[in-house]
């Protein structure tokens, strides 16, 4: 693989730092935390249960705002945007996985994924054309008309991942993407996830406690009292 410092930066996040406040009580999560990552580079962060992973996520993906610090996606710095910008920003840039995986119950599996290109004003036909393929090459072909509750969990997190590759996005956050399925499974959904990334140079960050899965990225990195470090151990 190519040295990544030589493609172009997809996000960065420049000493961010987020804290909450209730009351006369602060809880501070992340502290002066830096990142880029790099067109078709894959990141994992680790860490333990609330170290705010999940927060650094949601940060990088806009779905939030850092206190302080600075987010910076395709050369543009999301604090500097109206909220409709950073929507459409975060909808052509971006692809969201989630451990559950949020389809809709009443749509087919073909339709929750088109409806990623719907929102786009891609025609119904042309939508249902670019779901079923990208349906197929996750190993659904057989499932395109089966409503999630007809799915198993590893066919429901396929389906998921396959809405978010849909649209065609520079990086992929997926926030413990296979943390609902059993060993067997998330090592298929993971591989599959992994595979279609790579196929289409999208950088990938994942937030997972799978230490097995972390290491089948370009780059480990622990969260720790707030910060980024190195994973070596």
């Amino acid at each position: 693989m190519s040295d990544p410092s030589f493609r172009a930066s997809i996000i960065r996040a420049d000493q961010i730092s987020k804290r909450y406040e209730s009351g006369i009580a602060t809880t501070q999560v992340l502290t002066d935390l830096s990142l880029e990552v790099r067109e078709g580079e894959t990141v994992a962060i680790l860490g333990a249960s609330g170290s705010g992973k999940s927060t650094l996520l949601h940060l990088l993906g806009g779905l939030d705002t850092p206190s302080s610090g600075s987010v910076t996606l395709q050369r543009a710095e999301l604090a500097n945007l109206s909220e409709a910008e950073r929507c459409k920003l975060r909808n052509e840039a971006l692809g969201f996985v989630y451990q559950f995986h949020h389809l809709l119950g009443e749509y087919t599996a073909v339709d929750n994924v088109a409806i990623a290109l719907r929102i786009r004003r891609v025609s119904s036909a042309d939508a249902r054309t670019q779901a079923e393929k990208l349906l197929t090459a996750v190993g659904l072909s057989h499932r395109l008309h089966h409503l999630p509750s007809e799915l198993s969990g590893g066919e429901r997190q396929r389906v998921a991942i396959a809405r978010a590759l849909v649209t065609s996005p520079k990086c992929v956050l997926a926030d413990e993407p296979t943390g609902n399925l059993d060993t067997e499974n998330s090592d298929i959904v993971f591989n599959l996830l992994l595979e279609q990334v790579r196929e289409r140079a999208a950088a990938l960050v994942l937030v997972t406690h799978d230490r097995a899965l972390a290491a089948k990225c370009d780059r480990q990195l622990m969260l720790r009292k707030g910060q980024l470090e190195p994973l070596t151990d």
